[in-house]
């Protein structure tokens, strides 16, 4: 029941994110952009993503090999 509540609300949350985001762009209907604009946006969501992925891969490769378990050494 907590889990179907927790997904009830994050839906709630990431819907109310659509809807707002969605009226403030159609609120800019008559503001002009340059190609400057849409370059700038698809390099930063681009290296925002692949760097995001990067850095998922790099996780996956050090649990996969060890790199984070626990060395206990006695001595």
């Amino acid at each position: 029941m907590k889990t179907l509540a927790l997904i009830a609300a994050l839906g709630i949350l990431f819907a109310a994110a659509v809807i707002f985001a969605a009226r403030s762009w159609f609120s800019l209907a008559g503001v002009e952009t340059s190609i400057h604009m849409w370059i700038a946006l698809v390099a930063g969501a681009s290296v925002s993503f692949l760097l995001g992925a990067g850095l998922m891969a790099l996780s996956f490769h050090s649990h996969k090999h060890g790199h984070d378990d626990i060395d206990v050494r006695e001595g």
